[in-house]
C-alpha cells in the first residue's frame, strides 16, 4: 500500500560528491541523475496487519529492472503510519569528508517510534541501523506524532510534532544526535509554544525557523469532519522562531481553519521569502521578512472550489497537499488532492506567480505523460488529471466550474485506474522529472478514496 511519499534519491555519497552536500543549489542542479529512490509504504487502516515498509525502486531508465520495486525493508511493528523522512546529514556539511548522507531518518506519524535506516552500506537493500523508541520521546520531550525531520549543521537531526503524547496539538521539535540517534531532548526553549505543529523550515542568516499548523492530533487520526471547522480544532498561523534563542516571537494569522501545510524558504541562502501551502483553504501564501524585521504573509496564489453534488460538501476546495521550489527558485509545484491536478508557476517575481502549466495526459495514450502544458481550454482538448474525486464516471458530478468545462477522464496507467489523488512531490535534482504519489493519510484516504485503501495508492 503506497503511500506518504518522501522520495530520497541515491546513491548516497560523501558529502560534496554525489551525494548528500553541494557548494550551493545551482551546483546540485548539475548532479547525476537519480538511480534508486527511496518510498515509505503504508498498511495502517487497510484492514491489513502488516508492518510499514521502506521501498527501494529502481528508476534508471538503462535498467532491467527500470520502474520496478527491488527491496522492501519491513518495520519491525504494526500501526506506526510512517510519513515524511529525512537524511543524517545536511548540504552544510559539504566539503567535510567524515561526513556522509548513509541514514534516512523515518518518524511514525501515530505511534511516534523513530525508525533509522542504513542506506549506505547497501544502497539497494537498505536494512535497519536503529530504532528510537516513543516513551523515550514522550518521556525527554513531552511530545508526540513526528512528522518534518530535517538535519542540522550542528550535528543533529530536528524532527516536528503535531502534538503532546496524549494528542493534543502542540508544536515543537525533537532533537537527536545524528551519530548515536540518542533523544537529546526539544529545541525550543521558554515556556510559550504554539498550539500546533506540522512543518518547519529554517533560514540561518535571517535567524529565523517558521513552523507551520495542521490540527489536533486525535481529530485528525478519525478523518476530517466539517463540524470540527471553526472550533480551533485545525491550524491557521505560521509560527516565527528566532533561530539563535529557540524562541517562539511570533504568529502570522492566514485564517481561520486554513491549516498550512508544507512551508518552503526560497533555495537562495540569502533570501528572505518563501511560500506555503494552505490546505483547507486551497491558497499559496508568500512570506516574506518586512523592513522592520518582523515577518508577514500575502495571500498570492487561490485555487477556486468547484461546486459539486455527490460529495461531503457542496463545494469541493483543492486541498494543498504539497509544495515545492525548484533549485534554481524559478519554480514553484504544488498538488491539488482533491481535484486532482498539479500545478507549475513561475515565480521568477514571487510576489505575481504566474500559472504556466498543469499535468497533462493526453486520453487517446492514456497512462503515457505527456508533461506541463497549458490548461486544457486553451487547446481544446480533454485532460487527465493524476487521479482526483472529480473524474469521469465517479460518484461526484460538477455542477459549476470556474476553470474547466468538463470533468477530466479517469487516470489509467497498465490498464488500471489509479485511486487517490496527487499528493506528495519530489523534483529530481536537474528539475526535469517531477516524481508524485497518491497518498496523504491513511485514515483521510480511507474517508475520500476508499478504493485506494482496497487496491493500493
Amino acid at each position: 500500500f503506497w503511500a506518504e511519499f518522501a522520495i530520497f534519491f541515491s546513491p548516497p555519497g560523501k558529502c560534496g560528491s554525489c551525494g548528500p552536500g553541494y557548494a550551493s543549489p545551482l551546483d546540485a542542479m548539475k548532479g547525476p541523475r537519480e538511480e534508486i529512490i527511496y518510498v515509505p509504504c503504508i498498511y495502517r487502516n487497510t484492514g491489513r496487519d502488516i508492518p510499514d515498509f521502506l521501498a527501494t525502486v529502481d528508476v534508471d531508465p538503462k535498467s532491467p529492472c527500470y520502474s520496478q520495486v527491488i527491496h522492501r525493508l519491513p518495520m519491525p511493528n504494526v500501526g506506526d503510519e510512517l510519513h515524511h523522512s529525512g537524511w543524517n546529514a545536511c548540504s552544510s556539511c559539504h566539503g567535510d569528508p567524515t561526513k556522509a548522507r548513509n541514514r534516512v531518518v523515518l518518524p511514525s506519524l501515530i505511534s511516534s517510534r523513530i525508525y533509522i535506516v542504513d542506506v549506505g552500506t547497501d544502497p539497494r537493500a537498505p536494512r535497519l541501523f536503529k530504532v528510537v523508541n516513543p516513551e523515550d520521546v514522550f518521556w525527554k520531550c513531552g511530545l508526540g506524532y513526528p512528522h518534518t525531520s530535517h538535519c542540522l549543521g550542528s550535528g543533529e537531526v530536528m524532527i516536528s510534532t503535531l502534538g503532546d503524547p496524549a494528542g493534543n496539538g502542540k508544536g515543537g521539535f525533537i532533537l537527536l544526535d545524528a551519530e548515536t540517534f540518542e533523544v537529546k531532548g526539544t529545541w525550543e526553549k521558554g515556556d510559550e509554544v504554539p498550539p500546533m505543529g506540522y512543518d518547519f523550515w529554517y533560514q540561518p542568516r535571517h535567524d529565523v525557523l517558521i513552523s507551520t499548523e495542521w490540527g489536533v492530533p486525535k481529530v485528525l487520526g478519525y478523518g476530517f469532519d466539517p463540524k470540527d471547522l471553526g472550533k480551533g480544532r485545525y491550524g491557521r498561523r505560521l509560527n516565527v522562531w528566532e533561530w539563535s534563542s529557540h524562541r517562539y516571537v511570533q504568529a502570522i494569522d492566514v485564517g481561520e481553519d486554513s491549516a498550512p501545510l508544507e512551508i518552503r524558504f526560497l533555495h537562495d541562502p540569502d533570501a528572505s521569502q518563501g511560500f506555503v501551502g494552505c490546505t483547507i483553504s486551497s491558497a499559496i501564501h508568500r512570506f516574506y521578512k518586512t523592513q522592520g524585521g518582523t515577518w508577514a504573509a500575502e495571500k498570492v496564489i487561490q485555487v477556486p472550489s468547484k461546486k459539486v453534488e455527490g460529495w461531503l460538501l457542496p463545494e469541493m476546495p483543492g486541498f494543498i497537499t504539497d509544495i515545492l521550489i525548484s533549485l534554481d527558485d524559478r519554480f514553484l509545484y504544488f498538488s491539488n488532492w482533491l481535484h486532482g491536478d498539479v500545478r507549475q508557476y513561475d515565480i521568477s517575481d514571487p510576489k505575481n506567480p504566474k500559472l504556466v502549466g498543469q499535468v497533462r495526459f493526453w486520453p487517446e495514450f492514456r497512462g503515457v505523460f505527456q508533461g506541463f502544458c497549458v490548461r486544457d481550454r486553451a487547446l481544446g482538448v480533454p485532460q487527465v488529471f493524476v487521479g482526483g474525486c472529480i473524474a469521469r464516471g465517479g460518484p461526484v458530478r460538477l455542477r459549476e466550474d470556474e476553470e474547466r468545462q468538463s470533468q477530466p477522464e479517469p487516470f489509467v496507467i497498465q490498464g488500471r485506474t489509479v485511486a487517490g489523488g496527487p499528493q506528495m512531490l519530489q523534483l529530481s535534482l536537474d528539475g526535469r522529472r517531477l516524481y508524485v504519489s497518491t497518498s496523504l493519510f491513511s485514515a483521510w484516504d480511507r474517508q475520500f478514496y476508499p478504493e485506494m485503501i482496497r487496491s493500493g495508492a
